[in-house]
């Protein structure tokens, strides 16, 4: 356990943040989980809102460092491709 003052605020910081990311991260896997049932339901209007909040929370996200840009880019891109595939399957 840390003694010097500066130490222990850092760790409540970090503690703090931590529970921050993992909300903001909650948040974005409940979106692409409904974006996923929205497909399977072939409700193309739905996922397609969806797929831009995903995208705006991703975005956000990675300004606040809790997501890497390429990763970000990388879930967005899966997910509008299987919006896509899903959209000339229809």
């Amino acid at each position: 356990m840390a003694n010097i003052k500066s130490a222990l605020k850092r760790i409540d910081v970090t503690k703090k943040q931590t529970l921050k990311n993992k909300s903001r991260k909650s948040e974005i896997k409940t979106y692409i989980k409904k974006f996923n049932v929205a497909l399977e339901e072939s409700n193309l209007e739905t996922a397609n809102e969806l797929l831009k909040t995903i995208d705006k929370r991703l975005k956000q996200a990675t300004v606040n460092s809790v997501f890497h840009k390429n990763a970000a880019s990388r879930q967005v891109s899966k997910l509008s491709k299987k919006l896509h595939q899903a959209s000339t399957q229809a």
